[in-house]
């Protein structure tokens, strides 16, 4: 009669309630501290790497051709909008395609710089990071919680392949046993 009485159920829900608090409580706590930690070393990537001088030199150049690039585009709008003013007759989609193809072109000679590129390359590096983190801590609240875990998952999987190897070994040995 222990499953019906009622204040054991309050008992039982009131004990699983506070595990799964606790276990939240926890998992919060561990995302913070994962936050804290990625915005340190992000932080500390950005301060302890000093790119070499042409590293440098590359990007100052890729940042002034792209201003050059937007310049241009200034220029080509004032030209055309002395033009309508003139009473030429200008199709508002130039003034979209004028800075649709300058920015095109501004970002390419940024994109294309290797200090751009060593940004990026530390920027993934630590977004994989906190991604491993991420899922470091996923898998210690599942567990936490009583769910499978991905190693959980993946033993599984490994000793169901291992037990059918195991099953068609035997059943290779049998179909020649009852052959013999």
């Amino acid at each position: 009669m222990s499953g019906t009485d009622p204040e054991e159920i309050q008992r039982n829900w009131a004990t699983m309630m506070n595990e799964m608090n606790e276990a939240v409580a926890e998992s919060f706590e561990q995302n913070m501290e994962a936050q804290a930690a990625f915005m340190e070393s992000w932080m500390g990537a950005f301060e302890g790497s000093v790119p070499d001088e042409a590293t440098i030199e590359d990007g100052v150049e890729g940042y002034g051709r792209a201003y050059e690039v937007w310049m241009e585009a200034a220029e080509q709008m004032q030209s055309r909008i002395t033009d309508a003013a003139r009473g030429e007759d200008v199709d508002p989609s130039e003034f979209r395609d004028i800075w649709l193809q300058s920015a095109n072109e501004a970002y390419s000679e940024v994109m294309g710089t290797t200090a751009f590129a060593a940004g990026t390359g530390e920027m993934v590096g630590d977004l994989m990071e906190l991604q491993q983190e991420v899922d470091d801590m996923s898998q210690d609240t599942l567990e936490s919680l009583g769910f499978a875990t991905r190693d959980d998952v993946d033993e599984v999987a490994e000793r169901l392949l291992e037990l059918e190897r195991s099953q068609h070994e035997i059943s290779k040995k049998l179909d020649r046993l009852l052959e013999d």
